[in-house]
């Protein structure tokens, strides 16, 4: 399958999945000549004759305008959406790993189908509650924990 980045994509996640996802072709739109600054209106149905399958964005608002979702529906291209929502090293670390967890089961749901899919990839929740468990060993020590005098 090859799968096209869309722009708003950061670059070290293209880094990242090529890096692990090796039976897909992943391309960066900004590695493309000539294709940086496409408008989404004319990305899909370009991507689809170019031989792309899918499209990886974190465009939420895409589909919430007309003229682009008639251009992804005529293209017959599949969608992959996430959500990148926070900036800098948290915001990086949290789209590599909803994207990491997410698309190769999105590849491979894609690669069965039988038409043109949409998939939003869930999410991972960026919150210390979530994300860390915190232990004081002076609290509470864990199991086989020696004691201090």
């Amino acid at each position: 399958m090859r799968l096209l980045l869309d722009e708003n994509v950061p670059k070290p996640l293209h880094q990242v999945l090529t890096a692990f996802i090796l039976n897909h072709e992943i391309v960066h739109l900004l590695d493309l000549d000539g294709w940086s600054g496409t408008r989404d209106e004319m990305l899909y149905p370009r991507a689809a004759a170019d031989g792309f399958d899918a499209i990886l964005t974190n465009d939420g608002r895409q589909m919430q305008r007309p003229r682009e979702v008639a251009a992804i529906a005529t293209s017959g291209i599949h969608r992959v959406e996430y959500s990148h929502k926070h900036p800098g090293l948290v915001g990086i670390g949290i789209a590599i790993a909803t994207v990491a967890a997410g698309l190769p089961g999105a590849l491979a749901l894609l690669k069965e189908s039988d038409g043109q899919r949409l998939i939003t990839l869930r999410g991972v929740d960026p919150t210390a509650a979530s994300r860390l468990h915190l232990i004081d060993p002076a609290k509470t020590p864990p199991k086989f924990w020696p004691s201090l005098l």
